[in-house]
Formats: structure tokens, sequence, C-alpha cells
């Protein structure tokens, strides 16, 4: 049975106070283990690039809400919005070359008053659910995540392989589908170190930027919205999807963004 690898980010904070964001969405990239060097080699490709016209360090991490508000470390480059733009497309196309599968959740925290909401953990079970929906018993996979959320996701991801309940599509019943996929705990890897991780970040904040805009009818942030508009941002949406990288399967919106609370 071949392995798959699974690489996790977020976009917004998992906390429900009123200080906290409202959408919080939880990105997976995943990938053949086969096909890892190769992915790699596109994205390493890409950063030697930027490296080469915007000197953008091929070791310093992308982070793109930063990039986009011009937050440190990027502001020392003083690249211009039309700069900024272009490595946001540069981005793009590279993660439309890598032979990955992408899944979103949102979970939208205006649709609930409940202060007990495990919103990182009910993000990660659906994400899960989804992508051992798509390993069919066919392979199975390793999760590495990014610091800080270790503890929570290592024990969402223990209990879902004892119970998982999921709805029948014919009725309000729910049936025990233990996930069977998933190997070893839930690994830990600082995103600084891993491209993979800053592939989740950039599509997470994407999505976010989407769902807000699109969904939620709702404006950009003030420093976003003077590097990129919102039909900017669906034209990302867009090409991922018509380079059959997002995992459109996960549920029926258009890319396959899966949305909670329904």
């Amino acid at each position: 049975m071949n392995t798959h690898l699974v690489y996790f980010d977020e976009s917004g904070d998992d906390g429900v106070t009123t200080k906290s964001s409202e959408y919080f969405v939880l990105t997976s990239v995943y990938m053949d283990a086969d096909n890892w060097q190769s992915n790699f080699n596109i994205i390493k490709s890409l950063r030697e690039r930027l490296k080469k016209q915007y000197g953008f360090h091929v070791t310093e991490e992308l982070h793109t809400k930063h990039l986009l508000t011009d937050k440190d470390p990027y502001r020392k480059y003083k690249w211009t919005e039309e700069q900024r733009r272009e490595i946001i497309k540069a981005f793009t196309l590279c993660i439309c070359e890598l032979d990955v599968k992408i899944i979103n959740v949102i979970i939208d925290k205006t649709k609930f008053r409940d202060s007990n909401y495990k919103v990182l953990e009910n993000a990660l079970k659906y994400n899960i659910q989804r992508i051992e929906n798509d390993s069919s018993g066919q392979w199975n996979y390793l999760i590495i995540t990014d610091k800080g959320r270790l503890a929570p996701m290592r024990k969402t991801a223990r209990a879902i392989r004892a119970y998982n309940p999921i709805q029948s599509k014919y009725s309000y019943n729910f049936k025990n589908q233990p996930i069977n996929n998933l190997i070893e705990d839930i690994l830990e890897k600082d995103s600084k170190e891993s491209y993979f991780i800053q592939v989740c970040d950039f599509v997470s904040y994407i999505t976010q930027l989407y769902y807000k805009t699109v969904y939620k009818k709702e404006s950009l942030p003030n420093r976003v919205g003077r590097v990129i508009d919102k039909q900017y941002v669906g034209r990302i949406m867009a090409t991922l999807k018509k380079a059959d990288v997002l995992n459109i399967k996960a549920s029926k919106s258009t890319y396959g963004l899966v949305i909670y609370p329904k």
C-alpha cells in the first residue's frame, strides 16, 4: 500500500471570543510520497526564480497574509504592489504544477454562539474524513502540521480512529466509521522549514478571502485590497480548480469548500 504525506496549516484563529477571527480555515495538501521530491523540486525552482527577480531569499518563509499586507519580514524588500501581485501569481501557477490534492474546511464562527465549540478539532475531523474518503482504502497517510496546536490535533486524530460518527445520506441516523488509514500520530514541523506547509498557508488565506468576499459579501481588508481585489482572488481559486489540484469531491460547492456549521 502506498503512503501519502499530508500537510496542514490554517488561516484565522480557533478561538470563539469577541476578539477572535470570524472565520477559521484549515487546509490540507496531500500527495503520494513517491511524488514528494518532484513536487519539492518545482517549488524550489520557483523560489530560485523569485530570488533572482525580487531578491526573495530561498530559505525565507512565504507567509501570504504578511506578504500582501507588507509586514515584516517582507518590508525590507521594498516590493511594489505590482511586484507583490506578481509573486502571488507565480506562487499560484507553481501550485498548479504540483501533483497534489487540496482540501479546505471553513468554520464560520458567525453561525454559532457556543463558546465550547471546538473549532480546530472539528475542522481537523472534517478534513481527515475527506482525506480518508479519497484514499478509499487504497493508500495510507501520515499527517504533518505547523507548530503550535499539536496536542489537540493529536487527541482528535486518536479519537476518530476509534469513534467517527457519520450521518447517513438517507436518514438522520449516524454510523461509526473509524479512521483506518492514518498512520502514526500527527507530527509537527516548523512552517519555516516546509515549503508544503507554506503552500497550505497560501491556499488557506486565499480561501478565507474568497469566503469573506463571495459568501459573506464583505470587503477585503484594506491593506490587502490595495494589492489584489475580489476578482483577483476569484481568479486564483478558478486557476487552482482548472489545474485539478482542489479536491472538488470534498463538498458540493464550486471549489469543494467544506463549510460548517451547515
